[in-house]
């Protein structure tokens, strides 16, 4: 029955009919699995002409199927209309919407309308009225509305949202249907990019606690994010959204291919907090004295300064179909830890080859020119040029400041970004993939 998800009374009703008609037996809809982790509904058709067997037996059915834990009966759903190729609209009402509905699933539906829409409507609404929250969409409105949960959580918590240092759990879990362009979260989540796969692990309540970052200055929170990418990663999503007016598939290409044609390194200080103990329990004690021996770990701290082609700094695997073992397959999604990858300067010959590995079962990870660790916090201090040097701060904006890319999502800051991870953050509808019979993609992209 934990596949089950829906049992109607089946009729034959005339052409117009609405209620009422010959009760024929009971249907009953159940998830199956399908190959490389693709999930899909049937229906089982049971046929009975005894009105009182089928309503008992109805009734009985709906009850087991209550008693489900976890499983939603109200949503609130964004839909980003602009998401890749302006698909998100069609993939809701065509394939998700139905299963909601003959889940029995209340619907709150807001299509966005501008960057930053989905937020605003977070901070408003009445959360409380609702299981969960679904967004359709790439990773950068995933991670919109993930931020709008998590400050929604701090506002209601009476947290200065100015600056979090430890941040209370988001109200309510958060569904990916994914209709973008890498979709990292969907393939994190549920090992491919389906949406009928994403909404039935939806309906059918199952939940995965997330690591999540705070992403700061100095003096002020900029936001909450699953991953980021500074340097190449940053600067090639930069250059895509200068170019907006090209086609989702091409502006990317488009940038990628110019950016590494333009390979410049970046001259920073990287200062980081490395894991100390890694915990495998995740109750409420374990996690109170891993807090307790992050707060004596304070002059564990280390610093590394150098030209670098990139920095990600990653709290989940972050798998798609360009990365089929993930661009951080030694993180997972809830160990309280981040990856820190450190590309140095090297040839764009040797960087290439780098970027081929992630295509591949190949450690992308075993060249001398790049460093992994292990870490609780990260800051990242970029180091302006002066004098003859200056018109090499290549990654500049004309206000000053660096992009960073955050869950897709471009962000620009000046000054040291601080990011901590905070464990178990989060719901989010899925899996472990770890615990999928197969999370592989294949992929010939470069």
């Amino acid at each position: 029955m934990k596949d089950v998800f829906s049992v109607k009374l089946k009729r034959r009703r005339f052409a117009g009919q609405q209620k009422g008609g010959t009760l024929l037996g009971i249907t009953i809809f159940k998830c199956l699995n399908k190959e490389e982790n693709k999930l899909t509904d049937c229906a089982i058709h049971l046929n009975n002409l005894s009105e009182d067997h089928c309503q008992s037996w109805f009734r009985h059915l709906k009850e087991i199927l209550n008693g489900f834990q976890n499983r939603p009966k109200s949503l609130k759903v964004f839909v980003n209309p602009s998401s890749h190729k302006r698909e998100a609209t069609n993939i809701y009402y065509e394939k998700v919407a139905p299963l909601f509905k003959l889940a029995d699933i209340k619907t709150d539906v807001t299509v966005t309308e501008y960057e930053g829409h989905a937020l605003s409507v977070l901070k408003e609404c009445e959360l409380q009225a609702f299981d969960g929250v679904v967004c359709v969409g790439g990773d950068g409105s995933v991670s919109e509305v993930a931020h709008g949960l998590l400050l929604r959580a701090q506002i209601d918590a009476g947290k200065d949202t100015e600056y979090v240092s430890k941040p209370v759990r988001a109200p309510v879990p958060l569904g990916v249907i994914p209709a973008g362009t890498t979709n990292i979260l969907a393939h994190t989540l549920y090992g491919i990019k389906h949406a009928v796969t994403a909404a039935l692990h939806i309906v059918l309540g199952h939940i995965q606690a997330v690591d999540v970052c705070t992403f700061s200055t100095p003096r002020k929170l900029l936001r909450f994010g699953f991953s980021a990418m500074f340097g190449f990663g940053a600067r090639t999503l930069a250059l895509a959204e200068r170019h907006r007016w090209m086609p989702s598939s091409q502006r990317k290409d488009f940038a990628f291919i110019k950016t590494l044609a333009d390979l410049k390194p970046e001259e920073c200080e990287l200062s980081f907090l490395p894991l100390q103990i890694l915990l495998e329990d995740t109750d409420e004690k374990d996690r109170k004295k891993k807090e307790r021996m992050k707060k004596g770990s304070k002059d564990q701290w280390q610093k590394i300064q150098g030209h670098f082609l990139n920095v990600s700094i990653m709290a989940i695997p972050c798998l798609c179909s360009m990365a089929p073992r993930g661009l951080a397959p030694n993180t997972r999604l809830n160990n309280g830890s981040m990856a820190l990858i450190v590309v140095q300067n090297t040839s764009r010959t040797e960087f290439i080859k780098h970027l081929k590995r992630y295509t591949t079962a190949k450690n992308q990870f075993n060249f001398p020119f790049v460093e992994t660790y292990t870490v609780q916090e990260v800051k990242v201090q970029p180091r302006l040029k002066s004098g003859p040097d200056a018109k090499e701060n290549v990654c500049l904006n004309a206000e000053g400041n660096y992009p960073w890319n955050i869950d897709g999502d471009l962000m620009k800051e000046a000054s040291e970004v601080h990011v901590r991870v905070h464990p178990q953050l989060i719901d989010l509808y899925g899996v472990n993939t770890d615990d999928l019979e197969s999370s592989q993609v294949t992929c010939n992209c470069i």
